[in-house]
């Protein structure tokens, strides 16, 4: 690789210099230009727009992908302008999970086509939820990154340019202030006699090659001035467009919150939905949350001597009700059930909860609650 010595030497001299111009100014040793107003409020609002789009982002990031490294993942397959394999959600997970133990279970019991029913929503909802995310990722985290690796790195340049000029045109104005300097000084030395002619030569000569400096340190600083001029106006031409910025992100912000409305719209209707389905298998434990029985099998309870004796009794609050399930009574005391038949049922005081009389014609014993549909 061929390297220009010259301009090598050249830059590193510039940077040298501008480095000195800027300790010295932080230093209080040397004058520095203060830009306009306006522009120092243009400066001051890119900031903040850059600041606060930077944690909207990332916040958003975690918000839509809570998983750090899900979200690593993505950053590469983005940085190697891959497309991203599908990923299952978690609520698609967890249903195709009931589905599976629900095969296991049995999808003919009262547990297994449970889990069917709530894992066909639970697969739903995580559809709704990876589309959300799709839709998310696109209309706000895109156009919010578009700004963070595009306008702003534009604008970030162009400051950083505006401040190099600034720094040169601080350096001209030094040059061109020591140069007058000493030029008014070569200028008041003591007039020479004329038996010290040499010296008045030197001192003449020396005077006009200040005069020299200081037209040269002038034209310089005519060009520093024009440079920090025309560079000024373009950053400030830039900033400005933040005003733009602003609205495009105010209208993503709009789609951000219409899509969240959307899921979370499907998501209630779904859940809605479910709760009607789940209404056809009656909740035993409503009636009482301490017990926990088999959802499968009930707990088989001998009936009290007691309970026996109200068995005998007539039926009070006796209501129809469908059965859900085939059930074999497992003794004397149960009645064996058909699914789909109508039959009556009715409390007896001092009976297990989970467990009504039920009658079929002139049949009649204890059926398990769970394979009832209770009639109005």
């Amino acid at each position: 690789m061929d390297f220009n010595v010259k301009k090598l030497a050249s830059d590193a001299g510039v940077f040298f210099t501008r480095a000195v111009q800027f300790t010295e100014e932080k230093l209080g040793q040397a004058e520095k230009t203060e830009l306009d107003a306006h522009l120092e409020n243009l400066l001051a609002r890119a900031d903040c727009t850059k600041n606060w789009t930077e944690k909207i982002f990332r916040q958003t990031e975690v918000l839509l992908q809570p998983n750090p490294s899900a979200r690593i993942e993505e950053f590469f397959y983005e940085k190697l302008d891959k497309k991203l394999p599908c990923r299952t959600t978690n609520g698609e997970l967890l249903g195709q999970h009931m589905l599976d133990a629900a095969r296991d279970f049995g999808p003919g019991t009262p547990y297994g086509s449970t889990l069917v029913t709530v894992g066909e929503y639970q697969k739903r909802l995580g559809g709704a939820e990876r589309e959300f995310l799709q839709t998310s990722a696109v209309n706000f985290l895109t156009p919010l990154r578009n700004f963070l690796e595009g306008d702003w790195r534009t604008i970030s340049k162009e400051r950083r340019l505006l401040e190099n000029r600034r720094l040169d045109l601080d350096i001209c104005k030094a040059r061109l202030k020591k140069a007058k300097q000493a030029e008014a000084k070569a200028a008041a030395a003591p007039d020479f006699q004329e038996t010290r002619p040499r010296n008045y030569v030197l001192s003449a000569s020396a005077s006009a090659l200040w005069s020299e400096e200081v037209d040269k340190a002038e034209q310089e600083l005519r060009v520093a001035q024009t440079e920090f001029d025309r560079q000024a106006e373009v950053t400030r031409l830039l900033l400005e467009g933040i005003s733009s910025t602003h609205v495009n992100h105010l209208r993503c912000l709009h789609e951000f919150v219409e899509a969240q409305a959307t899921f979370y719209a499907q998501c209630h209707q779904a859940m809605q939905e479910l709760q009607t389905e789940l209404r056809r298998f009656p909740n035993a434990f409503s009636a009482n949350p301490s017990s926990c029985p088999s959802p499968v099998t009930p707990e088989l309870r001998a009936p009290t001597p007691g309970a026996l004796q109200e068995e005998q009794r007539p039926a009070t609050g006796a209501r129809k009700a469908r059965v859900l399930y085939d059930y074999d009574g497992h003794d004397a005391y149960e009645l064996s059930l058909l699914a789909d038949e109508l039959i009556t049922v009715y409390t007896v005081p001092g009976m297990d909860p989970d467990w009504l009389m039920g009658e079929r014609g002139n049949q009649k014993g204890k059926v398990p609650v769970t394979y009832l549909e209770l009639l109005s």
